[in-house]
């Protein structure tokens, strides 16, 4: 089984004791390659020799304390340039050799960051599914044959499975946030212009940007920091306003929350439920909510294919499509030539009337500073997508594609698991510049180390999660390390769900100190025991054992999880974030018993007999 990369928390540590070197680290990364020939992810990688250069260059010249991101092994979409490789944006023939880095490549090569290779993609940016590529389709990492969203599937995949700490994709209509949330991630889409898109293949040139991969928000912090820059080559290019740099903190603000009559999960009550239950996390953290109407963004939304901005996609590749039909995708060049339909009055007509609806959502953020939304409203497999390819891409942007046309900021994070066992997953909006603050609501939100202020440097940001190296391995794209902590742990009552379906134990170890366990009376006189996390000051370090579980197996195992309990992220005692049983924290009443002292479900088991 491949090693997992860490992130970028792990990696410093490891880096700082002395117990890793980037050659060490490079040498992990091409074995995880190695590991997992057939899994479409990646396009192109970076020669051994020469990522064996890199990493002996960074070790001997390069100084920690100075790069923010040094010794970190990232990939990039492949509609992105890389001096010396091949950039094919999903496209075989149209394929050209970069002469150079985009400049977006080389600040974080700048910043010390380790490129593993280039990634799959929907061709061309085109699509939310990661079905729409030659070179195969990527499945989401929980397995199911569920569609790992696109267009920057790769990338996500990429994160997701461990073979990297961070990445790059693009995101036009919702390409950094739909595979974010099919594989489980954090997918930051910032303000058009903070991070340049010169270098990058265009899919709708005023509407583009670049976005982060993560594992959590920290991470994608740090590599926003280290990416953000305007260049000369870059006229979308902008900076952040210097009154924007402060990060306001989570109870300072108020929330949108979407109207019950707006949202459309598409029969998928899994995902209805895990958003209302997320909604309700962040009304515990926010000063104040109220409900916001989504019908101006769905109108903004539905211009971005039913409208003039369709064309924009032909202006890079009209030649090329008419000259070289039959190297497109069917779908690809379906959905590109509907820009034909459109004249100079209906482009003009579309910008008036985005201008009206970018008025009304304006005139919103005078009463709110942030909005909550699903990140999709249901999921779907590639078979299902084979059966509509153009209308289910369609539910997927639903919540997604009027972002870049209202010129808004967007951070995705997790959102644990339906019933059924997929991931569910929300998106924090704000208005243009608003990353800083919307990334400190979602580090709250996920429970990870505050992700602000803003206007601390990138080796700040972050650096309450340092952890030492991981030694545990960690699971491939194809098996999930997951965290138990009462009645599935070896020998206990609930422990053959697991081996049933054919877990491993890995380790035995225990949460970072930020948890409280407690005691739920049950009918058969056990009690359910459930983690739930709080904050640092008020918390134990709680025992749990890491098992390893086939990812085809997780929808399974969540079926037959009673309530409270969910699956979501655990922060380990060394740093790591792995899946785990969680309790909802409205469970932690009066009427269950906290049992943290006991440090464990069998240490109190066991105090109890005596």
């Amino acid at each position: 089984m491949s090693e997992r990369i860490g992130s970028l928390a792990e990696l410093r540590s490891a880096y700082r004791e002395g117990g890793l070197t980037p050659a060490a680290l490079a040498e992990r990364v091409l074995a995880g390659l190695a590991g997992r020939d057939g899994a479409p992810v990646w396009i192109s990688t970076v020669p051994a020799d020469r990522l064996r250069a890199r990493a002996a260059a960074l070790g001997r010249d390069g100084d920690p304390a100075r790069l923010p991101l040094y010794g970190i092994p990232f990939a990039v979409k492949d509609n992105i340039d890389v001096a010396g490789m091949v950039t094919t944006a999903g496209c075989p023939d149209f394929g050209y050799p970069a002469d150079a880095d985009a400049p977006v490549v080389r600040r974080l090569l700048d910043a010390g960051a380790l490129l593993v290779g280039k990634t799959n993609l929907d061709q061309f940016a085109t699509g939310l599914t990661g079905a729409r590529s030659p070179y195969g389709s990527c499945e989401s990492v929980f397995g199911g044959g569920l569609v790992s969203g696109g267009s920057s599937s790769g990338s996500a995949v990429a994160v997701a499975s461990g073979q990297v700490s961070f990445a790059l994709g693009t995101d036009t209509a919702g390409s950094g946030r739909v595979p974010a949330a099919l594989n489980g991630i954090v997918g930051v889409k910032p303000t058009r212009g903070l991070l340049s898109t010169a270098g990058v293949v265009p899919a709708c040139r005023s509407l583009d940007c670049v976005s982060v991969f993560a594992a959590d928000v920290a991470d994608a912090v740090d590599v926003l920091h280290a990416a953000r820059g305007v260049t000369a080559a870059d006229p979308w290019g902008r900076p952040l306003p210097a009154e924007r740099v402060p990060a306001r903190p989570p109870g300072a603000l108020r929330l949108g929350v979407p109207r019950a009559e707006d949202l459309e999960f598409f029969g998928d009550t899994g995902q209805r439920d895990r958003f209302a239950a997320g909604v309700e996390r962040l009304r515990d953290l926010v000063g104040h909510a109220q409900p916001v109407p989504l019908g101006p963004f769905f109108e903004a939304g539905d211009l971005l294919y039913q409208g003039p901005w369709v064309a924009e996609r032909l202006t890079g590749l009209d030649d090329f499509l008419r000259e070289r039909p039959e190297a497109v995708l069917p779908v690809t060049r379906a959905v590109l030539e509907t820009g034909r339909r459109y004249d100079a009055v209906d482009a003009f007509r579309g910008r008036h009337r985005l201008r009206e609806l970018r008025a009304r959502v304006d005139r919103g953020w005078r009463e709110v500073d942030a909005l909550v939304v699903p990140t999709v409203g249901t999921t779907f497999t590639l078979a299902e997508i084979a059966e509509d390819p153009i209308g289910r891409n369609a539910v997927l942007g639903r919540y997604t594609q009027f972002a870049n046309l209202l010129d808004l900021a967007c951070v995705t994070v997790p959102n644990g698991f339906t019933a059924a066992g997929r991931p569910a997953s929300l998106t924090l909006v704000g208005p243009a510049f608003s990353d800083t603050t919307l990334a400190r609501l979602a580090a709250a939100l996920t429970g990870g180390a505050d992700a602000g202020p803003a206007d601390a440097g990138p080796a700040d940001v972050g650096s309450a999660d340092a952890a030492p190296p991981a030694t545990a391995t960690g699971p491939g794209p194809a098996d999930l390390l997951v965290a138990v902590v009462g009645r599935h742990l070896a020998g206990e009552s609930r422990n053959g769900e697991l081996t049933d379906r054919g877990a491993t134990l890995v380790a035995a170890t225990r949460t970072a100190p930020c948890y409280r366990l407690y005691r739920m009376a049950t009918p058969d006189g056990e009690g359910l025991p459930g983690l739930v996390r709080v904050e640092a000051a008020r918390g134990h370090r709680i025992d749990v054992e890491l098992w390893r579980l086939p990812a085809s197996a997780v929808g399974g195992l969540l079926a037959g999880v009673p309530a409270p309990l969910s699956l979501g992220w655990v922060r380990l005692d060394d740093g790591r974030s792995v899946l785990g049983f969680l309790c909802e924290a409205y469970a932690a009443g009066p009427d269950a018993e906290d049992i943290s002292a006991a440090g464990g479900w069998r240490a109190y088991r066991s105090a109890a007999r005596r």
